[in-house]
């Protein structure tokens, strides 16, 4: 299955790209790099720079069609960059519209916010979010991984970097369920 890892160009927590993204390579997926802009997005350490990762497809030149699944990473600056951006928000949106699984951790949740999937659904996130979620018609739980199957598609959500080995054996699982 190819899967859609969803970036801004900086600000993604990397350890909430880097550990899903292995964790779908070794489970025979194929992740790639979707981003606002081409070229390299910048990752970050909680708000230290780390490492840049080259963009494979570029929002607004690709779309959902194209995906089995999306996930996307946290950091509190990647989900706010790419809730501002139209065309991230439509590019989310359309994996809901279609019925394809999304994977979302720590902050991610903002983007789904700003797409108005929530609605009716349950979700974790880290904690700051649990107001912005309650106010968009959601409900948020304080749990390592919820996966809800209340709406269009499954919905995998997680709170933050010490969730990352339950949050990928999670959206493993349901992507797998998804796939046969």
């Amino acid at each position: 299955m190819r899967i859609a890892f969803l970036v801004a160009p900086e600000g993604v927590e990397q350890v909430e790209l880097t550990e899903p993204w292995k964790a779908a390579s070794d489970g025979g997926h194929e992740p790639v790099l979707v981003s606002t802009a081409s070229g390299k997005i910048q990752a970050f350490n909680h708000l230290d720079k780390a490492d840049t990762f080259p963009v494979d497809e570029v929002v607004g030149e690709t779309s959902a069609n194209g995906f089995g699944a999306l996930v996307l990473p946290g950091g509190v600056a990647n989900p706010d960059f790419l809730r501002m951006d139209d065309k991230a928000v439509g590019f989310v949106k359309e994996f809901f519209e279609q019925g394809k699984p999304v994977a979302a951790i720590c902050h991610a949740p903002w983007t789904l916010v700003e797409a108005d999937v929530v609605r009716g659904r349950e979700l974790t996130s880290w904690p700051s979010l649990r107001t912005d979620i309650r106010n968009a018609g959601g409900s948020w739980v304080d749990e390592q991984v919820k996966i809800c199957d209340h709406g269009s598609n499954k919905l995998v959500t997680s709170r933050k970097p010490d969730d990352l080995k339950a949050f990928c054996d999670a959206f493993l699982h349901v992507f797998a369920g998804e796939a046969g």
